[in-house]
């Protein structure tokens, strides 16, 4: 492998704040690398000194062939694309039909960014960009640079403005379509799914300084818990979060558990005695207590806009303590779904029903609603609302919560107006919270906001005891918090997702077939909701008794494969000193992984089959 790009003893200085601070690494052939970090710590300015699009005040960046060498393609947080081009200007340039309708690699971008524009009437490839709206123009902005397909392929926060089925897209796209000699890519992001599916390795920026961890976010959150304990240097309410975190992951799906390549035993003991994020039992209870037994339900609702049918005679209870994540695709309607929930959208047929004690807080995707708070200090916005209230059985003041949500020290005497847009959507969360609703609808509440805020506002809500309903492109969030999922497929029903996100997926990749499928829609007595859609499917006894004994047989193979993975982990253990024996020990561990991920696969296919 070689170095693309490399920088030697790079510092940047804005005003008083380094940047970057005597940073030296490179980016080698085939990699694919995660950058994380705070909002403001200098991981777009990083990006951009690779690029050649800012100059460092010290040290040399150099690229592989010198000026006349790779190609270097970005994709930035404002795109450049000229309003006056067409969609075939903006993504495919001056290519001939023939050139890129021939090209798999182009259909591919063109159907998973672009919805299948390719195949549809040549007015579609004709619109102006100018037309667009600013998550379209991102999107073409992506789909441009991944059909230009440059050796080096840096993106910033490219998840925005994608929903969980873009997400998905992309990180296989970038993992399994572009990998080839002589190229990488590099990727800001917050999506902590996307970081697993996607990277090989993370750079975290922090303080001016970039360090580097092998592997997706579960791998750099047991790195750097790893790292945090033997330096001892960790704030108590930092090592907490860290210990729930890691707690959650081992817990987790056994797909983002075996991805771990470093030694764990540590971690381990760190969590042996951390309870489990969230006491279903206990949150029902309590919950129950404060809203009784009826919450918000919708009777045979339906919702028309225009031409297009959003709720078709659904019916939807929401349980005391309930917590589920609603995921679909654009324009499905899960913005309108939640007004109506909040009585803010009128029902055009069916009835809505609100219990007496319920107080929501709704979240919505703008921040419009700070605006009256311009000239305010941050603290003072927060304690306009209520300077004490109760998390988790313990009372709290407002700057406390504030400061669990990312306004440490300082940052709480800043004016609202000079806030970044993750502060401002911080802010708008806390002063939510203040209100102490029994009831949180959350409209795509991750935007703006870095991972280590992300992960605060976890811990928040796992001691949040109502109702929470949460809209989200972020799948890991979603699976964090909510104990389970529905779908808006645009066919104005809901479907439950036992299986979670997965389970959508693939009713998105097999939609047509799903239909064929699909039974009656039915009406449930409980909490899930009705006008659902769920599959019939017929099974012969051979079929059955094949499948059950393809269970038993990948079980086997993955008893004997954990055994081989605790041999290798401790061999690892053993080996902490000698780089050499730790990388082939990795390397034996990856294959390892690889064959349990494929088993997982098959034996789920053959669950389905069982049912």
């Amino acid at each position: 492998m070689a170095n693309l790009v490399s920088l030697e003893r790079v510092s940047l200085v804005f005003g008083t704040a380094h940047v970057l601070d005597d940073v030296s690494m490179g980016v080698l052939t085939g990699e694919r690398i995660g950058v994380v970090g705070v909002n403001g710590g200098g991981k777009s300015t990083l990006l951009r000194v690779m690029a050649g699009l800012q100059e460092a005040d010290e040290g040399r960046v150099s690229k592989q062939g010198g000026a006349d060498g790779i190609r270097i393609g970005m994709l930035a947080q404002d795109d450049a694309l000229d309003p006056a081009w067409t969609v075939h200007e903006a993504v495919l340039g001056d290519r001939d039909e023939h050139v890129w309708a021939g090209d798999p690699r182009i259909r591919d971008v063109m159907t998973g960014l672009l919805g299948g524009i390719a195949a549809e009437a040549m007015d579609g490839l004709q619109s102006r960009v100018g037309t667009k709206s600013g998550g379209e123009r991102r999107r073409l902005a992506l789909a441009r640079l991944l059909v230009d397909d440059p050796e080096l392929l840096l993106l910033d926060e490219p998840t925005n403005h994608l929903d969980v089925e873009g997400v998905a897209w992309l990180a296989d796209h970038l993992a399994s379509k572009r990998p080839r000699p002589g190229n990488a890519t590099v990727a800001i992001t917050h999506d902590r799914w996307f970081l697993d599916a996607y990277a090989t390795t993370t750079w975290e920026v922090e303080g001016g300084t970039v360090s580097d961890f092998e592997g997706g976010y579960a791998a750099y959150v047991l790195a750097k818990a790893e790292r945090d304990r033997l330096s001892g240097v960790v704030a108590d309410r930092r090592a907490n979060l860290m210990r729930k975190e890691l707690a959650w992951l081992r817990r987790g799906p056994p797909a983002r558990t075996s991805k771990p390549k470093f030694r764990i035993d540590a971690a381990n003991a760190m969590i042996a005695d951390e309870p489990a994020p969230r006491n279903s039992v206990e949150l029902a209870s309590f919950a129950t207590k404060r809203l009784g037994k009826d919450v918000l339900d919708l009777e045979d609702a339906t919702i028309v806009l225009g031409d297009r049918t959003i709720l078709d005679r659904v019916t939807w209870r929401l349980a005391p303590g309930e917590r589920i994540g609603i995921v679909g695709v654009n324009g499905a309607g899960k913005s309108t779904l939640l007004r109506a929930l909040t009585g803010e959208m009128p029902l055009d047929g069916g009835r809505r029903k609100h219990g007496k004690t319920v107080s929501i807080a709704h979240l919505t995707q703008e921040v419009r609603e700070l605006e009256r708070f311009e000239a305010w200090r941050v603290i003072e916005a927060i304690e306009d609302v209520k300077q004490w209230t109760t998390l988790g059985g313990k009372e709290i003041s407002a700057g406390q919560l504030a400061t669990r949500l990312g306004f440490t020290g300082g940052r709480q005497q800043t004016r609202v107006g000079d806030l970044s847009g993750g502060e401002r959507r911080r802010l708008q969360l806390t002063r939510l919270l203040l209100t102490e609703p029994n009831v949180l609808i959350l409209d795509e509440p991750t935007n703006d906001l870095d991972i280590e805020t992300l992960t605060s506002l976890e811990d928040v809500l796992d001691g949040w005891p109502g109702t929470l309903i949460v809209v989200s492109h972020d799948r890991y969030l979603l699976e964090r918090v909510c104990d389970h999922e529905i779908a808006l497929l645009g066919d104005g029903k809901i479907r439950d997702l036992p299986g979670g996100v997965e389970e959508y997926l693939r009713l998105r990749h097999d939609a047509d077939r799903a239909r064929d499928r699909a039974a009656p829609a039915v009406t449930s007595a409980g909490s899930r909701p009705s006008g659902i859609q769920t599959p019939d499917p017929t099974v012969n006894a051979a079929d059955l008794r094949e499948a059950r004994k393809t269970m038993a047989r990948i079980e086997k193979q993955l008893t004997r494969l954990d055994e081989r993975e605790a041999r290798l982990h401790g061999e690892m253990a053993t080996a902490a000193t000698d780089p050499v024996a730790l990388r082939t020990l990795n390397t034996s561990l990856q294959t390892v992984v690889a064959e349990r991920q494929s088993l997982e696969v098959d034996w789920l296919e053959a669950a389905e089959v069982v049912g």
